[in-house]
């Protein structure tokens, strides 16, 4: 029994369509075929949506007219309406999976969908902060309470070591050698690294370990690290609202989050001198590659002090801002 899709954008899209019936049936096999959850069914579903307006545009009712040809005029039809990049792909995988079901059921002779690729992503550079700004973040701790000796010992973990989230929420107690400063760290596809940190970690570890984690703990904790006030280990989500919590008291950016501690650990190091290859084995880095990007945030950092205080560049600003504003007067006359 073919059941009605309950999406208002897709229902107009099939309504006297001849493609509604195939819709309808990949809807079921995603269902029960795949046995996919409801919300990815519907993302799938809603995903298809801008296919058929695009099939309506060009007065083509055939699904099988779809060649590496009208694919790409599709893709850049989504480029033109104003579609992200992000999700062109995630459309572009869900017309894959849509012209799959078609070919295997033989209601196309052609999927060609496989010969087309999305437009490549643009590259974001990391956000980071300064040190400034990350001193401000963790002055920010009210240390006179038990959780407050606990954030700030976790955040000192965080950025002195460059941690990811749930690197930092599985550590165990023995994984920190606080003579050596060196932190045994499982990272992505449980590969091992060994990560170091500063005094000051060590120094507020120190004080939460031996002021509130001793009186926290339960049986429950076992060798966590990290723990809430009940005794067991803290949560990612825990972690990450601290983090939030915090940028907010510090008065930074509300989307500062667990990662940009991680990004500006990696700028900081190599703003200070250190070797790339260095970073890369402290942030666990499969590639230099991955590791590079952080030098381009160093520049582009390097680029704006430049622009705001070398006299020669402030002038050159200056000047061009005169320039357009007698362009506009011209305009404007």
């Amino acid at each position: 029994m073919i059941t009605r899709t309950h999406l208002p954008g897709l229902n107009h899209s099939l309504e006297g369509k001849p493609w509604a019936r195939h819709v309808r049936e990949f809807e079921q096999h995603l269902s029960h075929a795949r046995q996919l959850a409801p919300l990815t069914v519907r993302n799938y579903l809603n995903d298809l949506v801008p296919y058929f307006e695009y099939l309506d545009t060009k007065d083509a009712p055939d699904l099988d007219r779809a060649d590496r040809l009208f694919l790409r005029g599709y893709l850049a039809w989504l480029l033109e309406i104003g579609y992200e990049r992000s999700s062109m792909t995630r459309k572009l995988t869900s017309l894959r999976a849509f012209y799959r079901f078609l070919s295997d059921q033989g209601i196309v002779t052609q999927n060609q969908t496989g010969t087309v690729s999305p437009p490549k992503q643009q590259s974001r550079l990391p956000v980071v902060v300064s040190a400034e700004e990350i001193e401000r973040l963790l002055s920010a701790q009210d240390t006179s309470r038990p959780a407050g000796v606990r954030n700030r010992a976790l955040l000192e973990m965080l950025y002195g070591a460059g941690l990811r989230v749930s690197e930092a929420q599985s550590l165990d107690i023995q994984d920190v050698n606080r003579n050596t400063r060196e932190v045994r760290v499982i990272g992505k596809g449980s590969k091992p690294r060994v990560a170091l940190v500063g005094r000051n970690a060590i120094d507020w570890l120190n004080r939460y370990l031996s002021e509130v984690r001793i009186g926290w703990a339960g049986t429950r904790s076992g060798e966590a690290l990290f723990l809430n006030q009940y005794g067991g280990r803290l949560s990612v989500r825990s972690i990450q609202q601290i983090v939030k919590r915090s940028a907010i008291a510090a008065g930074l950016d509300p989307d500062f989050h667990t990662h940009t501690l991680r990004h500006s650990f990696a700028t900081h190091m190599l703003d200070g001198g250190a070797d790339l290859r260095v970073v890369q084995e402290l942030l666990g880095h499969a590639s230099p590659a991955t590791t590079q990007v952080y030098t381009h945030v160093s520049t582009a950092q390097a680029r704006k002090v430049y622009e705001s205080a070398h006299p020669r560049s402030r002038q050159n600003r200056e000047e061009s801002a005169a320039e357009d504003d007698e362009a506009n007067v011209d305009q404007i006359g």
